[in-house]
């Protein structure tokens, strides 16, 4: 079984998608993650993320072990991940481990959770489920402002709002894999939920279709 989630920043995706994992005992990949990875790794070597040559050679000689969870967490880990997302070439770079992980998933898991950005429309388009989480941006602004700064970052509402309306632009116009919903999937507003009651319904979903 594979489950494919998507979203903007902040929707609730990553939440949802760890919760799903561990009900139906399935892998999960945060693809996130990846891309974050790939922006840090840029910018460690003293490269551009929006530079297509900086950011090719930072995902092609990603070493995942590199990276603490603090690292991937930050509002510029963010940014950067949005940069080298832009990029097609990173994204072709990346794409064999994510469908590797979908259909190989580790630790004799039955299947795998992935969300993403794309996840639905071009890594897993044949996944049992579907989902895209989605939520207006001022609420998407306050969970990413209280998330950074129980993790002691000093914010600025007003960046994080501008940094987010960028990095939804970017990854709604550009020409690889752009985010939207697939087809089929089930679209699930968070603005108005609480993670309970997002769960509740995504897991009553799940289970009509196995």
């Amino acid at each position: 079984m594979i489950i494919a989630i998507d979203g903007p920043a902040a929707s609730g995706k990553g939440t949802l998608a760890r919760r799903l994992a561990e009900a139906f005992h399935l892998a999960y990949l945060d693809t996130g993650s990846l891309y974050r990875a790939t922006g840090v790794a840029a910018l460690r070597a003293g490269g551009d993320p929006a530079a297509e040559a900086d950011a090719v050679k930072a995902a092609k000689t990603l070493d995942l072990t590199q990276f603490s969870p603090a690292d991937l967490r930050t509002e510029a880990a963010g940014v950067a991940a949005s940069q080298v997302a832009f990029i097609p070439a990173v994204r072709a770079a990346l794409l064999d481990f994510q469908r590797n992980f979908a259909l190989n998933p580790p630790g004799g898991a039955v299947g795998a959770v992935l969300d993403g950005r794309d996840i639905g429309t071009v890594v897993c388009p044949n996944a049992t489920v579907k989902f895209f989480i989605e939520a207006d941006l001022e609420t998407r602004v306050i969970r990413r402002v209280k998330e950074l700064r129980e993790k002691g970052e000093n914010i600025i509402e007003s960046r994080v709002r501008a940094d987010m309306e960028a990095r939804d632009a970017r990854d709604k116009d550009r020409s690889v894999a752009p985010l939207k919903p697939a087809d089929d999937a089930f679209i699930l507003d968070t603005s108005k939920m609480n993670a309970d009651e997002v769960f509740a319904t995504a897991k009553a979903h799940v289970e009509r279709h196995i």
